[in-house]
């Protein structure tokens, strides 16, 4: 065989871009979703519904919008984020309208389409106009100071359902501290980033474990404390957990120190029994967990989450079908914090393991695109966003199993929430722009036409 001369040029580098395989991934999301919208129908009333073509279309539509704006400017994009993102809210879309036909005048559904609408727009003007997410950075401050106003305004509101996380004017209302998670990861993995190597550096060691010294204890204390006041004022379990979990686990993934994870537990340990010890609504939340089944025996009926755990098991394994579950006897709660009680009960275990196993993937393919970077701040900011979902789903579906608290969280896509289903679209907006310069390939490596094992991997 002649050997090939030295001046000839390296074969051309051609990376998979996994645009169709979204794409066919996308279709099969409008279809499952489609399907689950017709058999609401013709379980209910023997018929499909007449808007069921609308419906297809629609979210047919919005998904294809998404995926031509990865298409043209995120080409090199996991192929799995946006399908995903697509199917549940098209899930959540279906069980909110399958709980709108139990209440004729509390119409969810509509109004949830059309936030959803606008979360898609959201997550394409960032894809379209946010060309590196290490820009992010620049704003660290601005964002850690636009976060703390998000959460402090609603204070000075009235309490809505007993918490005071909700900004209502007129006919309008949304979820402030929704946003200010987003702004609080991008301020974490920029303030992480710069001052990992002062973190990672420990005190004494007591038995096997490898605590921090005190005088950078400062920082996890500051948040702690914060974390708290918002637990107290706003009486928000929820966004107390989030904030103050979110917090703990991108400490932990830039220092590498289980020290900062044995901390973070201690401390908030101690706020949750304080202030469930003490403030009213919260500890009557800490009530209902304990003995669920208390107003049961006091003559008052079953409570919601009661109602929550019949749901479950009345669910068995296959579920009763969609449109056939008796879950809207949890009240006025069952559109929102509950709402995944309701695919338990018509989907049943297999059903609800394949929701889990949707979140779950969502995550790991958003651990994966941090991983896979080379800058600490897109790595950082790569896991507290995919850290964000991963807690969400953690305490609400913890909250309605009776594992824990109720913390009046929704979950993401699924439920009915405006601010909620935004705000998710736009954590997938950032992973997959992230996931766009994880998985380009180097210049280097289109110059020799050579792959190295890491970009491999990324693959």
């Amino acid at each position: 065989m002649t050997a090939p001369r030295p001046d000839t040029p390296p074969p051309e580098l051609r990376l998979p871009k996994r645009r169709g395989v979204e794409l066919s991934l996308l279709v099969g999301a409008v279809l499952i979703s489609v399907f689950g919208y017709a058999d609401v129908g013709l379980a209910r009333d023997d018929a499909v519904p007449p808007d069921v073509a609308g419906y297809g279309a629609g979210l047919g539509l919005l998904a294809l919008l998404a995926h031509l704006a990865v298409r043209f400017r995120a080409p090199f994009a996991d192929p799995l984020l946006l399908p995903i993102a697509v199917l549940l809210n098209g899930l959540g879309l279906v069980l909110i309208y399958r709980l709108d036909l139990e209440t004729p005048k509390d119409q969810a559904a509509p109004t949830q389409l059309i936030w959803s609408t606008l979360g898609v727009a959201f997550f394409i003007v960032v894809v379209v106009f946010l060309r590196d997410h290490r820009v992010l950075q620049r704003y660290a401050y601005l964002s850690v100071a636009a976060a703390l106003v998000l959460m402090i305004v609603p204070i000075f509101f009235p309490a809505v359902n007993g918490a005071k996380i909700w900004i209502r004017i007129g006919g309008f209302s949304f979820q402030p501290g929704e946003f200010a998670k987003i702004l609080l990861a991008v301020f974490f993995a920029a303030y992480l980033s710069a001052n990992r190597n002062a973190l990672a550096y420990t005190g004494r060691k007591i038995w096997k474990l490898q605590l921090p010294t005190g005088r950078v204890l400062g920082p996890i204390v500051a948040i702690w404390l914060l974390s708290v006041c918002v637990l107290v004022l706003e009486r928000d379990l929820g966004t107390s957990l989030l904030f103050f979990g979110l917090f703990v686990i991108m400490l932990y993934v830039a220092t590498g120190r289980t020290g900062w994870i044995a901390v973070g537990l201690l401390l908030a340990a101690v706020g949750a029994f304080v202030v469930g010890s003490f403030e009213p609504h919260v500890h009557s939340r800490v009530k209902d967990w304990l003995d669920p089944f208390a107003t049961i025996a006091a003559g008052q009926g079953a409570g919601q989450l009661a109602q929550s755990l019949f749901a479950f098991a009345a669910g068995g394994m296959l579920g009763t079908g969609l449109g056939l579950g008796h879950s809207i006897l949890i009240g006025f709660a069952a559109k929102s914090d509950f709402i995944l009680a309701t695919a338990g009960e018509e989907l049943g275990l297999s059903g609800l393991t394949a929701i889990f196993l949707l979140y779950t993937l969502l995550v790991a393919r958003g651990y994966r695109a941090g991983l896979a970077l080379r800058d600490p701040f897109g790595r950082l900011l790569s896991i507290g966003l995919a850290s964000i979902l991963a807690l969400q789903v953690f305490v609400i579906a913890g909250g309605v199993m009776g594992l824990i608290p109720l913390t009046g969280m929704a979950m993401p896509f699924l439920a009915q929430g405006g601010s909620s289903v935004v705000t998710n679209w736009i954590i997938v907006a950032l992973l997959i722009r992230i996931s766009d310069l994880a998985r380009r390939p180097h210049p280097d490596q289109v110059e020799t036409g050579v792959v190295a094992p890491v970009a491999e991997d990324r693959k």
